[in-house]
């Protein structure tokens, strides 16, 4: 699933296409055809994501929402659209640029107080300039949940998903059973704002890349790593294969439904 830098990256794409034009809005589909002929020929406002949900505003008070989930893909290209293929759910024509949106969990039509009530549902996002730090933490250190399965919880942290999680906690040497109400004020602060660095990387560049430049490829005179999201990870989906910083195995379980993994020597439990 897409992590919420590629989202606010997604955002900015679309803004400098589309905001402040009008916009043809279609669903090829079928399967948004009501909600695309309420804002069809509308100026587009503002699109802004908030974790892992996408809100594009139109002119005169209509919010598309999007939810990308497991295998969603919003698209923005230069020139003229050609022919819809496959299952286009949600088509945005501006004069130089178009977007498909294809395979998302979610593309909805809704008002401004309805898409409110989302964001209020959510935790803070680490990329949004008006997040609180300190309204997750006050979720974190009352809770006996697992931190690792915390920082996976969108109404306590918005745009974190298993990479982030996984990445952020060796950097923080944190292990990730460790029970939030373990969790210091000081340590929750470091490893937010480690948070907000590595994702705000993750925007700039589109890869998700969490060694530091001693354990990078070069430094160390190993391979690059090839992996989907494309990037270099110290745990994250390495099962079994040795620590860049100390040499212990990694190890991984499930936790929360989703596949956790950590170093047993950086990560020690406490």
């Amino acid at each position: 699933m897409p992590e919420g830098h590629t989202l606010f990256r997604l955002a900015g794409e679309l803004n400098a296409a589309f905001a402040g034009q009008p916009v043809e809005v279609s669903s090829p589909q079928g399967r948004f055809t009501d909600g695309a002929a309420a804002v069809d020929g509308h100026v587009l406002e503002l699109a802004e994501s908030a974790g892992k949900h996408l809100f594009i505003r139109f002119e005169g008070g209509g919010v598309v929402h999007v939810h990308l989930g497991l295998i969603g893909a919003f698209g923005v290209e230069e020139g003229t659209p050609p022919d819809p293929v496959g299952a286009v759910r949600l088509r945005l024509v501006g004069p130089m640029a178009y977007a498909d949106l294809r395979g998302a969990t979610t593309c909805e039509l809704l008002s401004e107080p309805s898409a409110k009530q989302i964001l209020a549902r959510l935790g803070p996002d680490p990329l949004r300039p008006d997040a609180d730090p300190d309204k997750a933490f006050d979720r974190i250190r009352t809770s006996k949940k697992p931190v690792g399965a915390l920082l996976m919880d969108q109404s306590v942290l918005a745009g974190v998903g298993n990479v982030y999680r996984a990445e952020s906690l060796f950097r923080a040497r944190l292990h990730p059973l460790t029970p939030g109400h373990k969790v210091s004020r000081r340590r929750w602060k470091a490893l937010w704002h480690d948070i907000v660095d590595l994702m705000e990387y993750g925007v700039q560049t589109g890869r998700i890349d969490t060694v530091r430049p001693e354990h990078e490829p070069a430094s160390m005179a190993r391979p690059a790593r090839i992996d989907d999201h494309g990037g270099e990870v110290y745990v994250y989906r390495r099962h079994g294969q040795p620590c860049h910083a100390c040499g212990s195995i990694v190890r991984t379980r499930v936790l929360a439904g989703r596949n956790l993994f950590w170093c047993p020597t950086c990560q020690r439990r406490r």
